[in-house]
């Protein structure tokens, strides 16, 4: 008995002492000095010329993005953007390619890049595929996320229809009862209408007719949507959509702000100025298009569009700040960057897939003649293949 005892108890500590020292060795700030070379390039270091590119990069990048992420909130009204117009849903359609493209293509890519860095030991980073399992996790997580949150404004949406339904039937019994002598009914439901912010999903409607009068609560669905009894307008999904959306690429917009920031290569900043901007300008169309369906109330739309657009120019800017003394190729940046890469891969893919695509090409709101669907096809592939080609560069 005491011998099996002193066995479990050398195996125990052995693995304690392997685990220790793995967890040391991945979580070291030391640097590799032949990675940290071939990431700024042999002979193409110049920090000055560096950080000019920096400034050129956050600039285009805030520009590309204010511009992608403004057009569908600010042309919304107007007939050529708006959010059921054939150029829209090209648009949209070619911005969920680029989207697509960026997960599979260039994050799961830079994660499995980061992970198998020979800077990281080989157990466990390379005896597993953690990108892909990460991913895997973070697309899962995402689709409990959007169910919860879509439950959740499911029944905030239905407390406000019940609520809106409850004071037109008070007016139209008060309205009733003061107007019983002549015989006419004059409803107003415009105190029930009026507090925007107790009910954002909803509009309310009144209705006067000589001899007959009737108010009601019609639910707020430009786009598409039943009027039958309890059913949830397309906008109210639209909230929880472009939410998520946000989160995702917010997550991965500060890896790619952080990254480029650090970096004192102009041979490496020059070719991500371009493929950003364009990387930046259709993520913001396609989350512009979703705060544009939700339709949120103007002061939120342009929090969470200046969020988006400001997210990568301040990475940015934080990593030159940090350039002086940040490794970015110690072990403990490689792991950190490599599993954020793999969750943002999981969560642009989950939402492009689902939300984006799926939602668009098989939910039935592809609208239009067969040859504007045609042309959200093409779009869409288009944006996968275009996004997809600059990874030669980036």
């Amino acid at each position: 008995m005491g011998v099996a005892v002193a066995v479990v108890r050398r195996s125990f500590s052995h693995f304690l002492t392997q685990t220790n020292g793995l967890m040391a060795a991945s979580l070291s700030s030391a640097s590799c000095a032949d990675e940290v070379a071939k990431a700024e390039g042999a002979g193409c270091r110049d920090d000055a010329a560096a950080m000019r590119l920096k400034g050129v990069a956050m600039a285009t990048i805030l520009l590309a993005g204010v511009v992608g992420v403004g057009l569908p909130l600010v042309g919304r009204k107007r007939r050529a953007l708006r959010t059921d117009s054939a150029a829209f849903v090209a648009a949209k359609a070619f911005a969920a390619g680029v989207i697509l493209a960026t997960g599979f293509v260039h994050m799961l890519h830079d994660a499995e890049h980061a992970l198998s860095s020979p800077c990281l030991p080989s157990s466990p980073w390379r005896r597993f595929p953690f990108p892909g399992f990460v991913a895997m996790a973070a697309a899962l997580a995402t689709l409990v996320l959007d169910f919860l949150a879509t439950k959740y404004y499911e029944g905030k949406h239905r407390a406000e229809t019940a609520r809106v339904k409850a004071a037109a039937a008070a007016a139209l019994a008060a309205s009733s009862a003061a107007n019983d002598d002549d015989g006419i009914t004059v409803v107003t439901v415009a105190a029930a209408a009026d507090d925007e912010s107790k009910a954002p999903l909803l509009q309310t409607h009144s209705h006067s007719h000589h001899g007959h009068g009737h108010g009601h609560a019609e639910l707020a669905q430009p786009e598409s949507g039943g009027d039958g009894e309890g059913e949830v307008p397309a906008h109210v999904r639209s909230v929880v959509v472009s939410q998520i959306l946000e989160m995702g690429i917010v997550s991965h917009s500060v890896i790619i702000g952080l990254s480029l920031g650090v970096s004192r290569s102009p041979c490496t900043i020059r070719p991500l100025v371009a493929a950003l901007s364009f990387h930046q300008f259709f993520e913001g169309f396609a989350l512009g298009g979703c705060i544009a369906q939700a339709q949120f109330k103007t002061i939120s739309a342009a929090i969470m569009a200046c969020f988006f657009a400001i997210t990568t120019p301040a990475g940015i800017a934080a990593g030159a700040g940090v350039a002086s003394f940040y490794n970015a190729n110690s072990p403990r940046a490689l792991v950190v960057e490599g599993i954020l890469d793999s969750v943002s891969a999981g969560i642009l893919i989950y939402m492009s897939l689902v939300d984006l695509i799926a939602a668009d090409f098989l939910g039935g709101k592809m609208i239009g003649t067969t040859r504007q669907q045609v042309m959200a096809y093409i779009a869409l592939f288009l944006g996968a293949m275009s996004m997809s080609s600059l990874a030669i560069w980036a």
